[in-house]
């Protein structure tokens, strides 16, 4: 663990963009800017009953062409959810919850058809410290529905559990904002392997 008595200390804030709203809580305000370049971000969201301090939104539309744009085909589209909340006492429970969350704003949300190829709902829990139980369960988990046995592509629910001030996180499997939350650490800018560069052709 980190011996400064401030974790973000070496943290460059992100340039000013007036798109971006500022939090007052300075670890959501620090996360925002690790987030801002892929996603569109606002704060106090509320949707189905819940709030989250944090919400993002990102949609990424895929096609190709053949000879001429106007001539485009094998059209997909990908949407990411991220919510994010402070939250005490983080129980097995709640994380039960928003995985439940997940499912109601799939089936409002989603629009299944052909051009449909996947979206993720992350939701991420800050709190004081994980618990064995939590983090057994995080780690653990996988949440994966195919639409239509996957004509209409797929949707996941992923989990994150971060306690800042111990410098802990626990995330389910491919839950890739990770990085963004484990503000004690530095993003490192790797290099794609050959099985990163083949999954993203076939977006697997």
């Amino acid at each position: 663990m980190s011996t400064s008595d401030d974790p973000y200390e070496n943290l460059e804030p992100a340039e000013e963009d007036p798109d971006v709203p500022d939090w007052n809580d300075e670890y959501l305000d620090r996360v925002s800017d690790r987030l801002m370049f892929n996603y569109d971000l606002e704060k106090e969201y509320r949707t189905e009953g819940e709030s989250f301090d944090l919400y993002g939104e990102m949609q990424m539309h895929h096609q190709k062409h053949f000879l001429h744009p106007m001539l485009s085909f094998a059209h997909h589209d990908t949407f990411e959810y991220v919510f994010a909340r402070h939250q005490d006492g983080v129980r097995v429970t709640d994380l039960e919850r928003v995985v439940e969350l997940g499912h109601d704003l799939a089936d409002e949300w989603i629009a299944a058809d052909e051009e449909h190829h996947s979206t993720e709902f992350i939701f991420a829990l800050v709190t004081e410290e994980i618990s064995d139980d939590v983090r057994e369960f995080v780690a653990d988990f996988r949440d994966r529905t195919m639409l239509k046995r996957g004509y209409y592509g797929h949707y996941e629910v992923r989990l994150l559990v971060v306690a800042p001030d111990c410098e802990e996180i626990v995330s389910s499997r491919n839950a890739h904002v990770e990085e963004a939350f484990r503000l004690w650490e530095p993003i490192e800018e790797k290099d794609p392997t050959w099985w990163d560069l083949l999954t993203r052709r076939l977006q697997v």
